[in-house]
């Protein structure tokens, strides 16, 4: 899979500015060409709009490069917001963020539909937080194709961002410009009943009903993915390991995914510093993984 960009996530919010500049150089020194504009990242233009020419100022004497980002996300941040007087300031923050990414080289762009949990929003159904989703995409889209930046909405383990609810959006709004972010690891997580007495997947749908198993997330959302979050667990909890270090089929993964006609990056969301994965062995592994 040589010819599909390899992308690398960092905790960043480890660093300040003389230990970042360092660590983009790691990931340089070991081969790697391509960095993730992270959650973590925008939030921080987003409180100090000059801190995206900090970034710059990092990349071109580094020589790397950012070209997929993860808009960031939570509770108030997701596209599910179903509250009406919340949903203003939640689109703003989103916009500024396509902007921030586009402004940055990036074109595309992870986003969390948003998950449902009872403790928020408990007064709103399922029918009713996937419409605030559908409505956000509304909203967004246009902005994103005129920034030609693609919203990559990512899989995860709640009722709201099923395969079948990721689908039902993509049909709704069919656009170059919206696509599929897979996660290897949360698709693990929904892949099958594991006999667990608690899991993320068992608690996130404590009050929906019966989890639903799904082993075809990758069949079904194939001919849509962008671009994937690759990286691995143990089925119980989103872990973000190593390849090799949980129980995802990588063979069957990497194979798979060789036939998405719209991948455009392949992106490492190893978590070094809370993984304590050095950057060498995360470039030896990826590279291994992908040859």
């Amino acid at each position: 899979m040589s010819r599909v960009p390899v992308t690398y996530l960092f905790d960043y919010e480890h660093c300040d500015d003389l230990t970042r500049p360092y660590i983009m150089q790691e990931f340089a020194d070991n081969g790697a060409e391509n960095l993730v504009l992270s959650d973590t990242l925008i939030a921080e233009i987003l409180q100090k709009p000059y801190f995206a020419d900090t970034l710059r100022r990092d990349l071109e004497s580094t020589g790397m490069r950012f070209v997929d980002a993860h808009a960031p996300f939570g509770i108030y941040q997701d596209l599910n917001v179903p509250v009406p007087e919340l949903r203003p300031n939640m689109l703003e923050r989103m916009q500024l963020a396509l902007r921030i990414a586009a402004d940055l080289g990036v074109d595309t762009i992870a986003v969390h539909v948003g998950n449902s949990r009872p403790e928020y929003f408990s007064e709103y159904s399922l029918e009713q937080h996937h419409e605030a989703i559908c409505n956000s995409i509304d909203t967004l889209l246009p902005l994103a194709e005129k920034l030609q930046i693609c919203l990559a909405i990512e899989n995860i383990w709640f009722p709201t961002n099923t395969a079948e609810k990721l689908l039902d959006i993509i049909a709704r709004f069919p656009s170059p410009y919206l696509g599929v972010c897979f996660d290897t690891g949360h698709a693990n997580l929904m892949s099958k009943d594991r006999g667990l007495s608690e899991s993320a997947p068992i608690n996130a749908w404590k009050a929906y009903g019966e989890v639903a198993y799904d082993d075809q997330i990758l069949e079904k959302l194939l001919p849509h993915i962008v671009t994937c979050h690759l990286h691995d667990n143990d089925g119980s909890i989103d872990q973000h390991l190593l390849p090799g270090d949980g129980n995802v089929d990588w063979k069957y993964c990497i194979a798979a995914l060789k036939k998405a006609p719209r991948l455009k990056y392949l992106q490492s969301e190893i978590i070094p510093v809370r993984c304590k994965v050095s950057i060498a062995r995360l470039c030896r592994i990826f590279n291994a993984l992908l040859k």
